[in-house]
């Protein structure tokens, strides 16, 4: 631990601006992380996983597309979404504010540099469609 502090002052500034506000990753225990290898191991599940994903990705874009939102195509499990903005300034920390008041945790990305945007997981069906209400109301 001594050789990261030491080498902090030579850091480019950029960096240690990146890590001052890079989120700290949870650690996973060693049961987490046997059961995570076992489930990848298991070709229906993964197989499984995969598509629900990808019918989750498929049911927010449609949702996004029905709000007349935009967003950044994905092929992972979260999905960037525009909030668009009014009178110039930008909405997505109040959509954002709007989610939580309804009990709906997204995140926002202004620190990447996204301002407009908020990043949502792919989640369960049910999940999607409380998500998509709440936001449809967060953005009236």
């Amino acid at each position: 631990m001594i050789a990261p502090i030491r080498a902090m002052p030579i850091e480019p500034p950029t960096w240690r601006e990146a890590l001052r506000t890079a989120e700290p990753t949870p650690d996973l225990s060693t049961g987490s992380a046997r059961t995570a290898a076992a489930a990848l191991g298991d070709a229906a599940f993964v197989r499984r996983s995969h598509e629900l994903n990808l019918a989750g990705m498929q049911q927010l874009t449609a949702g996004f597309g029905r709000l007349g939102l935009a967003w950044i195509p994905s092929s992972g499990n979260f999905v960037s979404v525009a909030i668009p903005r009014a009178s110039g300034q930008s909405r997505a920390g109040a959509v954002f504010e709007g989610l939580l008041r309804q009990g709906v945790i997204v995140r926002p990305v202004g620190g990447y540099g996204m301002p407009d945007h908020l990043r949502v997981t792919v989640g369960l069906p049910q999940e999607n469609e409380r998500f998509l209400a709440a936001l449809a109301t967060a953005l009236r």
